[in-house]
């Protein structure tokens, strides 16, 4: 339970956001590739800071889910392949972060699935991950996307699916599934994507930042 103190903390440590704009990775425990994707981010960042008027550090940050540094960042990042786990300090941390302001973004590089559904279960036990109608304004916040989630890898060539969390109206929690936006953000040489597809994924990438920052 949040006390009336704790709450006061957790809103201060929130105020210097609006000082600074800088990003976070989250290195979280169970094994997974959590520094997966290392340009992806530094990519991201210069594309917001150029088309979306941002002015994030070059490079994001990296936090532990246990820790307070984290109530400094309106948005973490958090991917990798494999496995996750959550202490029981991790998951209520991470959700006084969430319900207090922040926005987690987990973006499946291909095996995560599983593991995230199942340790999401420690940080809100009642409030279960649903598909975001494509009505949903993280799809319009800056580019377009009628569609929903844009395709960005194969994978196992099932759509592509946008999970959410929401906690008293808001999006705290965003799952991209069957797309791999990281993939698109890195550097064009890695995967050769065409263009086309990277900036989809840039694009998508520009409408959660700004959706995040401003909600």
């Amino acid at each position: 339970m949040i006390t009336k103190l704790t709450g006061f903390i957790y809103l201060f440590l929130f105020s210097y956001v609006v000082l600074a704009q800088d990003i976070a990775v989250l290195q979280y425990n169970g094994g997974g590739d959590w520094y997966s994707n290392p340009t992806a981010l530094p990519n991201l960042i210069s594309f917001c800071n150029q088309n979306i008027q941002t002015a994030m550090s070059p490079k994001p940050k990296t936090v532990k889910p246990e820790s307070v540094d984290i109530f400094q960042y309106p948005y973490i990042h958090m991917t990798g392949h494999g496995n996750v786990f959550f202490t029981e300090q991790d998951a209520e941390n991470l959700r006084n972060y969430l319900v207090s302001g922040g926005f987690l973004h987990i973006d499946d590089n291909y095996g995560m699935e599983p593991y995230v559904r199942k340790e999401l279960i420690k940080i809100f036990p009642d409030n279960e991950l649903k598909e975001l109608p494509v009505s949903h304004p993280i799809f319009s916040s800056k580019y377009k996307f009628p569609q929903g989630l844009p395709k960005i890898h194969e994978h196992d060539g099932e759509r592509p699916q946008a999970l959410g969390i929401i906690h008293e109206g808001r999006l705290v929690l965003l799952f991209t599934f069957e797309s791999d936006l990281g993939d698109g953000w890195e550097n064009p040489e890695i995967h050769n994507d065409p263009e086309e597809v990277r900036q989809k994924a840039l694009k998508m990438g520009a409408n959660i930042i700004k959706y995040a920052f401003e909600n």
